[in-house]
């Protein structure tokens, strides 16, 4: 387990993550990363369920339009 810290930045509050959390989660100053409640608490992830969701309505309709995309790529 470890500790994170609470700082002032500006008028709002951040959280500062260590190197090696940084490293596990692929993330790097200026990305995005996202908070998301869970029945245990809280996840921390740099994975976006929304985007995954769009992702997948995509996979779905290139599936289905497989050949008519094939003809339009020609």
């Amino acid at each position: 387990m470890l500790k994170l810290k609470l700082t002032t930045v500006g008028n709002s509050v951040g959280v500062v993550l260590p190197r090696e959390v940084l490293a596990k989660l692929k993330a790097q100053k200026g990305d995005t990363l996202f908070l998301t409640e869970t029945p245990d608490g809280y996840e921390i992830s740099a994975y976006d369920p929304e985007f995954e969701q769009q992702m997948e309505a995509a996979r779905q309709v290139m599936r289905h339009y497989r050949n008519t995309l094939r003809e339009l790529a020609e």
